[in-house]
Protein backbone atom coordinates (compact mmCIF):
# COMPACT_ATOMS: atom_id res chain seq x y z
CA UNK A 1 0.00 0.00 0.00
CA UNK A 2 2.53 2.78 0.64
CA UNK A 3 4.39 2.33 -2.62
CA UNK A 4 1.20 2.23 -4.37
CA UNK A 5 0.75 5.87 -2.63
CA UNK A 6 3.68 7.16 -3.36
CA UNK A 7 3.87 6.21 -7.06
CA UNK A 8 0.26 7.94 -7.21
CA UNK A 9 2.04 11.00 -5.51
CA UNK A 10 4.91 10.66 -8.03
CA UNK A 11 2.78 10.63 -11.03
CA UNK A 12 4.60 8.27 -13.01
CA UNK A 13 7.58 10.35 -13.24
CA UNK A 14 6.06 13.79 -13.80
CA UNK A 15 6.99 15.08 -10.52
CA UNK A 16 11.02 13.83 -10.98
CA UNK A 17 10.39 16.00 -14.63
CA UNK A 18 9.58 18.94 -13.10
CA UNK A 19 11.83 18.62 -10.36
CA UNK A 20 14.63 17.81 -12.84
CA UNK A 21 14.01 21.13 -14.81
CA UNK A 22 13.97 23.24 -11.69
CA UNK A 23 17.33 22.03 -11.26
CA UNK A 24 15.82 20.22 -7.97
CA UNK A 25 17.71 17.20 -9.35
CA UNK A 26 20.93 17.94 -9.15
CA UNK A 27 24.09 18.40 -11.83
CA UNK A 28 26.00 15.01 -12.59
CA UNK A 29 29.80 15.94 -11.31
CA UNK A 30 32.90 13.93 -11.95
CA UNK A 31 34.98 13.20 -9.00
CA UNK A 32 38.79 12.32 -9.50
CA UNK A 33 40.89 10.63 -7.34
CA UNK A 34 44.67 9.19 -8.31
CA UNK A 35 45.97 6.18 -6.04
CA UNK A 36 49.19 5.10 -6.57
CA UNK A 37 49.09 1.37 -6.27
CA UNK A 38 52.04 -1.34 -6.96
CA UNK A 39 52.55 -4.19 -9.40
CA UNK A 40 50.48 -2.56 -12.40
CA UNK A 41 52.14 -2.42 -15.59
CA UNK A 42 50.64 0.95 -16.84
CA UNK A 43 47.62 3.29 -15.57
CA UNK A 44 44.40 1.87 -15.02
CA UNK A 45 41.23 4.07 -15.17
CA UNK A 46 38.08 3.27 -12.75
CA UNK A 47 34.84 4.74 -13.51
CA UNK A 48 32.20 4.01 -10.82
CA UNK A 49 28.45 5.23 -10.31
CA UNK A 50 25.99 4.06 -7.64
CA UNK A 51 22.35 4.31 -6.60
CA UNK A 52 20.59 4.97 -9.64
CA UNK A 53 16.77 4.40 -8.81
CA UNK A 54 15.65 4.11 -12.29
CA UNK A 55 11.41 4.92 -12.03
CA UNK A 56 9.47 7.71 -10.89
CA UNK A 57 11.91 9.22 -8.62
CA UNK A 58 14.89 10.28 -11.05
CA UNK A 59 14.35 11.51 -14.51
CA UNK A 60 16.27 9.41 -17.21
CA UNK A 61 17.78 12.68 -18.63
CA UNK A 62 20.20 12.15 -15.72
CA UNK A 63 21.29 8.89 -16.97
CA UNK A 64 21.91 10.25 -20.41
CA UNK A 65 24.23 12.73 -19.06
CA UNK A 66 26.00 10.16 -17.13
CA UNK A 67 26.54 7.79 -20.09
CA UNK A 68 28.00 10.78 -22.22
CA UNK A 69 30.26 11.17 -19.17
CA UNK A 70 31.63 7.88 -18.59
CA UNK A 71 32.34 7.87 -22.78
CA UNK A 72 33.62 11.92 -22.53
CA UNK A 73 36.15 10.20 -19.55
CA UNK A 74 36.88 6.79 -21.68
CA UNK A 75 37.93 4.32 -18.47
CA UNK A 76 39.50 1.33 -18.64
CA UNK A 77 37.06 -0.39 -15.98
CA UNK A 78 33.37 0.71 -15.24
CA UNK A 79 32.05 -0.18 -11.81
CA UNK A 80 28.60 -0.46 -10.87
CA UNK A 81 27.66 -0.06 -7.06
CA UNK A 82 24.11 -0.72 -7.33
CA UNK A 83 20.34 0.19 -6.34
CA UNK A 84 19.18 0.43 -10.61
CA UNK A 85 15.26 0.46 -9.46
CA UNK A 86 13.24 2.36 -7.50
CA UNK A 87 10.56 0.31 -6.04
CA UNK A 88 10.11 -2.38 -9.53
CA UNK A 89 11.88 -4.45 -11.69
CA UNK A 90 10.10 -2.83 -14.62
CA UNK A 91 11.93 0.18 -14.39
CA UNK A 92 15.51 -1.54 -15.17
CA UNK A 93 15.01 -0.99 -18.59
CA UNK A 94 15.08 2.52 -18.67
CA UNK A 95 18.30 2.18 -17.20
CA UNK A 96 19.80 -1.07 -18.68
CA UNK A 97 19.69 0.44 -22.43
CA UNK A 98 21.39 3.52 -21.32
CA UNK A 99 24.40 1.72 -19.31
CA UNK A 100 24.41 -0.51 -22.93
CA UNK A 101 25.85 2.76 -24.42
CA UNK A 102 28.75 2.71 -22.22
CA UNK A 103 32.12 0.87 -23.65
CA UNK A 104 34.61 0.47 -21.05
CA UNK A 105 37.99 -1.32 -22.76
CA UNK A 106 38.09 -3.69 -19.93
CA UNK A 107 34.47 -4.19 -19.29
CA UNK A 108 31.92 -3.13 -16.85
CA UNK A 109 30.86 -4.86 -13.55
CA UNK A 110 28.61 -4.35 -10.97
CA UNK A 111 26.89 -5.53 -7.63
CA UNK A 112 23.71 -5.21 -6.54
CA UNK A 113 21.95 -2.99 -3.53
CA UNK A 114 18.99 -2.95 -0.93
CA UNK A 115 16.67 -2.05 -3.57
CA UNK A 116 17.44 -4.41 -6.10
CA UNK A 117 17.00 -7.19 -3.02
CA UNK A 118 13.59 -5.72 -1.87
CA UNK A 119 12.49 -5.19 -6.38
CA UNK A 120 14.23 -9.05 -7.69
CA UNK A 121 17.90 -10.01 -8.08
CA UNK A 122 16.92 -12.73 -9.72
CA UNK A 123 15.38 -10.53 -12.80
CA UNK A 124 17.30 -7.84 -12.04
CA UNK A 125 20.89 -9.61 -12.97
CA UNK A 126 20.21 -11.26 -15.48
CA UNK A 127 18.76 -8.10 -17.11
CA UNK A 128 22.08 -6.42 -16.35
CA UNK A 129 23.95 -9.64 -17.63
CA UNK A 130 21.98 -9.54 -21.16
CA UNK A 131 23.62 -6.12 -21.98
CA UNK A 132 27.30 -6.98 -20.94
CA UNK A 133 27.39 -6.46 -17.30
CA UNK A 134 29.17 -9.02 -15.16
CA UNK A 135 27.21 -8.92 -12.00
CA UNK A 136 29.47 -9.92 -8.71
CA UNK A 137 27.84 -11.65 -6.23
CA UNK A 138 29.89 -13.01 -3.61
CA UNK A 139 32.81 -13.30 -6.05
CA UNK A 140 35.56 -11.81 -8.20
CA UNK A 141 36.55 -11.42 -11.42
CA UNK A 142 40.04 -11.07 -13.04
CA UNK A 143 40.77 -8.57 -15.83
CA UNK A 144 42.08 -9.44 -19.15
CA UNK A 145 46.05 -8.67 -20.21
CA UNK A 146 48.24 -6.20 -19.11
CA UNK A 147 45.94 -6.55 -15.98
CA UNK A 148 45.52 -9.50 -14.67
CA UNK A 149 47.09 -9.18 -11.81
CA UNK A 150 43.59 -7.41 -10.59
CA UNK A 151 40.52 -8.31 -9.67
CA UNK A 152 37.60 -7.14 -9.09
CA UNK A 153 36.24 -8.42 -6.00
CA UNK A 154 32.05 -7.76 -5.15
CA UNK A 155 29.66 -8.99 -2.45
CA UNK A 156 26.03 -8.95 -2.07
CA UNK A 157 24.49 -6.28 0.16
CA UNK A 158 25.78 -6.07 3.36
CA UNK A 159 22.89 -5.07 4.66
CA UNK A 160 19.58 -7.17 3.23
CA UNK A 161 21.64 -9.50 1.20
CA UNK A 162 24.06 -12.61 1.85
CA UNK A 163 27.04 -11.10 1.81
CA UNK A 164 30.34 -13.92 1.54
CA UNK A 165 33.64 -11.94 1.78
CA UNK A 166 35.35 -14.71 2.14
CA UNK A 167 33.64 -16.29 -1.12
CA UNK A 168 34.26 -13.21 -3.05
CA UNK A 169 38.07 -12.68 -2.30
CA UNK A 170 38.24 -16.72 -2.77
CA UNK A 171 41.26 -16.70 -5.61
CA UNK A 172 41.77 -13.43 -6.17
CA UNK A 173 44.78 -12.12 -8.06
CA UNK A 174 47.28 -10.02 -6.48
CA UNK A 175 45.70 -6.51 -6.81
CA UNK A 176 42.08 -6.49 -5.58
CA UNK A 177 39.53 -3.76 -6.11
CA UNK A 178 36.58 -4.47 -3.55
CA UNK A 179 32.89 -3.11 -4.71
CA UNK A 180 30.27 -3.34 -1.98
CA UNK A 181 27.04 -1.56 -2.46
CA UNK A 182 27.22 -0.21 1.03
CA UNK A 183 30.12 1.09 3.68
CA UNK A 184 29.36 -1.36 5.59
CA UNK A 185 31.19 -4.26 3.56
CA UNK A 186 33.89 -2.75 6.07
CA UNK A 187 32.36 -4.38 8.99
CA UNK A 188 32.77 -7.82 7.31
CA UNK A 189 36.29 -7.47 5.41
CA UNK A 190 38.12 -9.42 8.49
CA UNK A 191 41.49 -10.31 6.86
CA UNK A 192 41.04 -9.79 3.62
CA UNK A 193 43.36 -6.61 1.68
CA UNK A 194 42.51 -4.65 -0.70
CA UNK A 195 43.89 -1.36 -2.94
CA UNK A 196 41.12 0.73 -3.16
CA UNK A 197 37.57 -0.07 -2.19
CA UNK A 198 34.25 1.89 -4.03
CA UNK A 199 30.55 2.05 -2.01
CA UNK A 200 27.51 3.91 -2.19
CA UNK A 201 24.13 3.80 -0.60
CA UNK A 202 24.38 6.98 1.35
CA UNK A 203 23.73 9.53 -1.52
CA UNK A 204 25.89 11.62 0.59
CA UNK A 205 22.38 12.33 1.96
CA UNK A 206 20.79 13.07 -0.49
CA UNK A 207 19.34 16.60 1.31
CA UNK A 208 22.18 18.15 3.27
CA UNK A 209 23.48 20.70 4.45
CA UNK A 210 25.35 23.68 2.54
CA UNK A 211 28.73 21.67 4.34
CA UNK A 212 27.63 18.54 3.31
CA UNK A 213 26.18 17.38 6.30
CA UNK A 214 23.31 15.00 5.65
CA UNK A 215 20.11 16.13 7.12
CA UNK A 216 18.75 11.70 6.77
CA UNK A 217 21.13 9.42 7.44
CA UNK A 218 20.88 6.32 4.85
CA UNK A 219 20.50 2.58 6.92
CA UNK A 220 23.16 0.59 8.16
CA UNK A 221 25.86 1.53 11.15
CA UNK A 222 28.87 2.90 8.73
CA UNK A 223 26.59 5.17 6.52
CA UNK A 224 26.79 8.39 8.85
CA UNK A 225 30.74 7.86 9.27
CA UNK A 226 31.12 7.06 6.15
CA UNK A 227 28.90 9.08 4.06
CA UNK A 228 30.60 10.99 1.03
CA UNK A 229 34.10 11.67 -0.06
CA UNK A 230 37.49 9.41 0.20
CA UNK A 231 38.83 7.43 3.51
CA UNK A 232 41.36 6.43 4.30
CA UNK A 233 41.23 2.71 6.12
CA UNK A 234 43.98 1.32 8.09
CA UNK A 235 45.28 -1.93 6.93
CA UNK A 236 43.84 -1.51 3.46
CA UNK A 237 43.65 0.79 0.54
CA UNK A 238 40.97 4.01 0.61
CA UNK A 239 37.23 3.53 0.46
CA UNK A 240 35.44 5.93 -2.01
CA UNK A 241 31.96 6.89 -1.43
CA UNK A 242 29.85 7.82 -3.72
CA UNK A 243 26.83 10.40 -3.47
CA UNK A 244 24.84 8.05 -6.43
CA UNK A 245 23.27 9.19 -9.45
CA UNK A 246 19.36 9.12 -8.86
CA UNK A 247 16.99 10.13 -6.40
CA UNK A 248 15.52 7.45 -3.46
CA UNK A 249 11.47 8.17 -2.17
CA UNK A 250 11.40 11.61 -3.24
CA UNK A 251 12.69 13.03 -6.39
CA UNK A 252 14.95 15.95 -5.08
CA UNK A 253 18.43 16.43 -4.09
CA UNK A 254 19.75 19.54 -2.10
CA UNK A 255 23.92 20.33 -1.66
CA UNK A 256 24.13 16.58 -2.73
CA UNK A 257 24.71 16.41 -6.25
CA UNK A 258 24.91 12.97 -8.35
CA UNK A 259 28.41 11.84 -8.95
CA UNK A 260 30.73 9.78 -11.22
CA UNK A 261 33.94 8.92 -9.50
CA UNK A 262 36.92 8.24 -11.99
CA UNK A 263 39.89 7.04 -9.78
CA UNK A 264 43.42 6.49 -12.16
CA UNK A 265 45.68 3.88 -10.23
CA UNK A 266 48.76 4.84 -11.30
CA UNK A 267 52.32 2.22 -10.58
Amino acid sequence: MGLAVLDKFLAGGAVARVFYQCGLQGRLRVTRHELKVGGLPEPLVLAFASDFHAGPTTHPELFDTLVAEVNACRPDVLLLGGDYVEFRTQYLEILSARLARCRPRFGTYAVLGNHDVWADTDQIAPQLAAVGIEVLVNRNSSLPPPFNDVSICGIDDPWVGLPDVEAAFSGASQIRVFLSHSPDGLHLIGNETFEVAFSGHTHGGQVALPDGTAIINAGGPLSKKYGRGRFEIAGNGPLIVSRGVGCSNLPVRINSDPELIVCTLVP
